[in-house]
């Protein structure tokens, strides 16, 4: 069987740049030692995301979603495994000269607002910070960059000289957006940027991105628990359980036809507001000791249809071909 990024690209060869891979993950795996116990956080991830594209990552807390995306901007060494950023290699640990540079084109925006602002710093001095470090040190081209980067985020150059407590959650987020644009990466890690804010603030956020995403030409990983907000954001949508990804598909294709038991666990969670269908909804459990036999048939994450992807084994495989046959 063939991995999923070898899949990717092969397809990405065959359809021409619209499907240019910019961002390709193989066999990602990070693991944390904590005393005599390895805790696989991330064990075995591979997929692409093609330039343009919003690639949505979903699952439970503690799935291993923001470990995958601070490892593949290294805030973690990956503990193995293959990161290519734009046909580079950025995860050795010593990386080559020119490759630090390579990955200021990926930025990252937070889930807390509060935790990732520092409170001694302003606002000019926390959007400018990523300028400075790479070396920028004229004063007018910084505070014109930050004055600018303040704007697209819908703030005003008056906001640059306040600190992080005087803004509202949303103002803060905002803020964030501001650092991580300012430095015009290609690629956005979006880490819950919405689920510490309300959900009026939640859409307007997403509608900030969404603008940003067309007008910067940006593409972005968007890491969420919440599958409505994902569905509505998305191009494609891994799904992740136990630091694996257990499905990948288009975010229509995986809403219609959900086939890896926990991703139909997690859309029979999804309320919606029609209480006569929440009267009648019911939650599957997804238990996969009763789901699956891997004892001696272990599964992989194999092609079951073009662009949808499940991690199954061999006898599964043959069961999921078969009802489609029918």
């Amino acid at each position: 069987m063939q991995s999923a990024s070898e899949m990717y690209t092969e397809r990405a060869d065959s359809h021409g740049a619209s499907k240019e891979v910019l961002l390709h993950v193989e066999h990602l795996s990070q693991h944390f030692k904590m005393g005599r116990t390895t805790i696989k956080a991330v064990d075995d991830v591979s997929f692409d995301v093609y330039k343009g594209e919003v690639f949505g990552l979903v699952g439970e807390s503690g799935c291993g979603k923001t470990t995958t995306g601070r490892s593949i901007i290294r805030i973690y060494d990956p503990t193995a495994g293959k990161i290519l950023f734009k046909g580079k290699s950025i995860s050795e640990k010593g990386m080559r000269p020119g490759r630090g540079e390579l990955l200021s084109k990926i930025q990252m925006i937070f889930q807390d607002p509060i935790a990732s602002l520092n409170p001694r710093m302003t606002v000019r001095e926390i959007i400018a910070e990523g300028m400075v470090i790479h070396g920028v040190r004229d004063k007018e081209y910084i505070d014109n960059k930050v004055n600018q980067a303040l704007e697209m985020v819908g703030l005003v150059p008056e906001h640059a000289d306040r600190y992080p407590h005087e803004f509202s959650g949303g103002q803060r987020q905002r803020v964030g957006v501001a650092r991580a644009i300012v430095i015009e990466p290609e690629l956005i890690i979006a880490d819950e940027p919405i689920s510490a804010l309300d959900v009026s603030i939640q859409a307007q956020v997403i509608n900030l991105l969404n603008d940003l995403r067309r007008k910067m030409g940006l593409t972005i990983l968007f890491i969420a628990h919440d599958l409505s907000v994902v569905k509505y954001f998305s191009d494609r949508i891994a799904v992740m359980y136990y630091g694996k990804i257990v499905e990948l598909a288009s975010s229509d294709e995986l809403f219609r036809h959900p086939w890896h038991p926990y991703t139909q666990s997690l859309l029979s969670a999804i309320p919606l507001p029609d209480p006569n269908y929440e009267k009648r909804r019911r939650r599957t459990v997804y238990v996969p000791s009763a789901a699956h036999d891997y004892s001696a048939d272990k599964p992989s994450l194999v092609e079951v249809t073009p662009g949808h992807f499940v991690n199954c084994n061999a006898a599964e495989l043959a069961k999921l071909r078969g009802s489609l046959a029918k």
